[in-house]
């Protein structure tokens, strides 16, 4: 195999024959050469208009173009290409149209594809480093990439949907990402998370599409409710377990526990213990270990109203577990009425606020969905902004989202 054929295997410039190859030193970069190869059309092959499509035989002119290849044999390669632009009738001057380079592009359409699939593991700050490509470059490649590869998302036959905030920057802003629960795919993320910053997804789903909506899993969130109660009323809320105990742990467990701390203040040796118990108490109790057990057992022994909210809220949870509406009223009643017996007002208020939201966590017996589903998927785009730093660019880090989430395929 000679030396322009082993080159043009290498390079499969459709369309283009090699002119002339060479070397030169560079200076500043790990690498200490680079190669350059140029590329000259192949005369007689049919042009295509890369604005309408159609074959043109014309060449209005020819322009040289250095533009960036895969590096061979870790040499980084410039192709000096001579572009042409073909007098198409219908649009006028354009460039040719060609399979491995794009319209405007200065960088090969393979090396864009490397490009992008790095992305996918790296930050681009890594990839644009490794590649000796601009920052900005690499980023609007793998941002053109998952624009392509994303297409819209089929919301025809969607009927349950799980709705959840993330933090997105510092300071208490915040992005609302909606999943459908069965394919465990991401449907729409936006940010904010009120009322208008959700709306653009229901009017996104459609008049028909919200006629069918079924559930919605959500936090005790009124923003998100009275959206979805405006856009599907016939649509069922369902609470959710994890946001309900983490309220409980807020309002009434770390509420008791300054209480009772506060009460203590003569007794310096019990108040610096009921003060350095909150994780304690907070815990599942299956998580602890075995003197940890031993101290939650003697602290409640000690202190009857912090007995009284732990065991409370640990059978709050089993309201959950019911499959029966009419079981779980009965249950749901048992538990308030001790709830408001209880001679503790942190608990005796929450459980009223709680009464407001029964219907929703009573359709958990209907619908057993749950935002543990976007709680693992928050974990992991926390990891996608840790990697990159951050986003500035919203629709870059949504789409980052989109793309490691696709969902389960049917």
């Amino acid at each position: 195999m000679s030396e322009d054929q082993c080159i043009e295997l290498l390079g499969e410039w459709e369309g283009y024959r090699i002119g002339t190859a060479g070397r030169r030193g560079r200076e500043g970069s790990e690498r200490s050469e680079e190669a350059w190869i140029e590329l000259v059309p192949v005369d007689g092959r049919p042009m295509r208009c890369s604005g309408c499509g159609r074959f043109v035989s014309q060449v209005h002119d020819v322009q040289e173009r250095w533009v960036r290849d895969l590096p061979l044999f870790d040499v980084q390669t410039w192709l000096v290409v001579h572009r042409r632009r073909v007098a198409c009738r219908g649009c006028g001057p354009k460039l040719e149209w060609l399979s491995w380079l794009g319209r405007y592009s200065r960088v090969t359409q393979r090396l864009a594809e490397s490009v992008a699939r790095m992305c996918a593991v790296l930050p681009v700050k890594h990839v644009a480093d490794f590649y000796e490509l601009g920052w900005h470059v690499v980023k609007a490649i793998d941002k053109a990439a998952l624009r392509e590869k994303l297409e819209p998302v089929d919301l025809s036959d969607v009927e349950p949907i799980v709705m959840d905030e993330f933090a997105i920057q510092k300071g208490h802003r915040y992005a609302t990402v909606i999943v459908e629960p069965t394919l465990k795919r991401v449907l729409w993320v936006g940010r904010g998370r009120s009322r208008e910053d959700v709306r653009p997804f229901f009017e996104l789903l459609g008049e028909e599409v919200c006629a069918r909506l079924k559930a919605v899993a959500m936090d005790m969130s009124a923003a998100y409710a009275n959206e979805v109660k405006q856009w599907c009323p016939q649509t069922e809320i369902v609470y959710d377990l994890f946001h309900v105990v983490a309220k409980y742990a807020r309002e009434v467990i770390d509420r008791v526990r300054v209480d009772e701390a506060n009460r203590l203040r003569q007794d310096k040796p019990a108040r610096r213990v009921v003060k350095s118990s909150r994780w304690l108490l907070l815990r599942n109790y299956s998580n602890l270990k075995r003197d940890e057990k031993i101290r939650l057992r003697d602290l409640l022994q000690a202190n009857r109203k912090l007995m009284t909210v732990y065991v409370l809220r640990d059978d709050l949870k089993h309201l959950w577990d019911y499959r029966y509406p009419g079981a779980a009223q009965r249950f749901w009643k048992a538990w308030y009425s001790r709830a408001v017996r209880s001679r503790i007002e942190p608990l005796k208020r929450f459980a009223r606020r709680l009464k407001a939201y029964l219907d929703g966590i009573l359709a958990h017996c209907r619908w057993p969905l749950s935002t543990g589903i976007l709680e693992g998927m928050n974990n992991k785009i926390k990891v996608i902004k840790r990697m990159a730093y951050g986003f500035r660019d919203d629709e870059y880090f949504f789409l980052k989202i989109r793309a490691a989430f696709p969902g389960i395929e049917r």
